[in-house]
């Protein structure tokens, strides 16, 4: 009896459904004997859109995309996050600014600001005569900054599971004292990153982008005991076959990542970022 016979969902599509999504994810076969479902489906095919119809998002979007992100785990149930919905298009524009002036931000008609939110929890410490002076260690943003991050994946697969696409946009961490102004953010609050919602437009289709080999990324019991260049190798070959059908310029993703990590000019201001936050009032002890 195989995992497939032993772990059905109760919805199971065909194998070639699996094999054709793990085959666009990686531009190579992978065997994996797990029936498939519409679950996996939306994860595995999941695509930056950054190009999106006028049309706003359904009634009731926001609240389920937030009912979404408030069910994924959250470290000692803290819940140290908030989320700032933007529909104003001046706001957007003003933002997009801020971000590099990514276009996706103008088109989309809702953007999504994700807040590591230390705030609420001062003013609750406050409220009970309890000062919340651990929030000043660099834990304690660590924390808010993956709790935040799960929040907001959660809620990319829900909206993709309603048929709407969706983009991250770290940009908004260029400038995040003057996005902190913008949002009105109090002491303790920091823009993590934004999202941008809404319909994909069928003119411009995303494309579903190769990943790493599972031979670069997964190993067992110990890091590194299998680790090769030859995993990277192959995946320089596959992204620029990518490139090359999405009409993009042809570049090993060897260069693209060490060109991205090169130096603090390789950041796009945010070298200083440690110094915006204690600005913000996180002193991360």
């Amino acid at each position: 009896m195989t995992l497939e016979t032993t772990l059905a969902p109760v919805r199971d599509t065909s194998h070639a459904l699996r094999e054709t999504r793990l085959y666009d994810r990686y531009r190579d076969a992978l065997e994996v004997p797990i029936a498939w479902n519409e679950t996996l489906d939306t994860i595995v095919s999941h695509r930056s859109v950054r190009a999106y119809l006028p049309d706003a998002v359904p009634d009731g979007t926001v609240e389920l995309l937030v009912a979404a992100a408030q069910s994924a785990a959250s470290s000692s149930n803290l819940q140290p996050w908030s989320v700032i919905a933007v529909e104003d298009p001046a706001r957007k524009a003003r933002l997009a600014a801020l971000a590099g002036n990514q276009k996706q931000i103008l088109q989309a008609p809702l953007f999504l600001l994700w807040i590591v939110d230390h705030e609420r929890l001062h003013e609750v410490g406050d409220r009970v005569g309890t000062p919340a002076r651990a929030l000043h260690f660099l834990e304690s943003f660590l924390l808010g900054a993956v709790d935040t991050s799960l929040a907001a994946q959660n809620a990319v697969v829900a909206l993709e599971a309603i048929g709407l696409g969706s983009c991250y946009i770290g940009g908004i961490r260029n400038k995040p004292a003057e996005v902190a102004a913008e949002l009105g953010l109090p002491p303790h609050a920091f823009a993590l990153f934004g999202l941008t919602v809404g319909h994909p437009d069928p003119v411009a289709p995303a494309s579903v982008k190769p990943r790493l080999p599972q031979e670069a990324v997964l190993f067992r019991e110990r890091y590194g005991a299998q680790r090769s260049a030859e995993p990277i190798a192959a995946y320089d070959v596959r992204l620029r076959s990518f490139q090359r059908e999405q009409g993009m310029i042809e570049r090993d993703w060897s260069e693209q990542a060490s060109q991205r990590v090169r130096g603090a000019d390789s950041l796009a201001g945010r070298d200083v970022l440690r110094q915006v936050l204690n600005g913000l009032g996180f002193r991360l002890d």
